[in-house]
């Protein structure tokens, strides 16, 4: 997997399909995106491409009180490698960058600098400050979209919220069969600034 930081020295990605979010703890939630985000690439003789962003956009947004990370960047990044995408983007996640419209965002970046042609989401993902919903902006642009259902697992929701909660009170065994991995014992990342 190639890693980018930032859009400037960005290559010329092949007919890409993308998918954005934070990501942390990559877990059987995000599996399903990955894995559903790298096939439609191959179908469509594509590069998959994720976008992430460093740091998240919580802490920039002075929205972090009580959030503990369940993965590093590095942690997170050998995860993405391991699902086969071919290219990650890590997007500096400043004030500035927080002020997009979700058309903006789309038309600048995803498109502008990315090149999307195939956008795959999961099912309540929005995008930019204002929220806009991404089925609606990709249909305006002609972009493939593809929605991802929820995941649950032995009927329990998969969110890193969820996974987070479950650490919290030192349940990480339950914790674990959420992410599909390993987590550190009992205690998420404390790699904010």
């Amino acid at each position: 997997m190639r890693v980018f930081h930032g859009f400037d020295a960005l290559p010329r990605f092949r007919r890409p399909a993308v998918t954005v979010g934070s990501f942390d703890g990559v877990h059987l939630g995000h599996r399903a995106l990955l894995e559903r985000l790298v096939g439609e690439a191959r179908r469509r003789n594509a590069e998959s491409v994720v976008l992430t962003f460093e740091p998240h956009p919580r802490v920039t947004l002075g929205r972090d009180e009580g959030l503990r990370l369940l993965t590093t960047l590095e942690e997170k990044t050998a995860l993405l490698a391991a699902s086969g995408v071919d290219a990650l983007v890590v997007i500096p996640f400043d004030r500035s960058f927080s002020t997009l419209s979700g058309a903006e965002f789309l038309d600048r970046y995803l498109i502008g600098k990315i090149g999307a042609e195939t956008l795959v989401v999961g099912y309540n993902h929005r995008f930019g400050h204002d929220r806009a919903d991404c089925r609606k902006l990709a249909e305006e642009r002609g972009l493939w979209l593809v929605c991802v259902d929820e995941r649950s697992v032995g009927g329990e929701h998969v969110s890193s919220t969820v996974i987070r909660n479950l650490l919290a009170c030192g349940r990480q065994d339950e914790a674990e069969r959420l992410a599909g991995h390993a987590l550190r014992p009992g205690n998420e990342s404390n790699d904010l600034p």
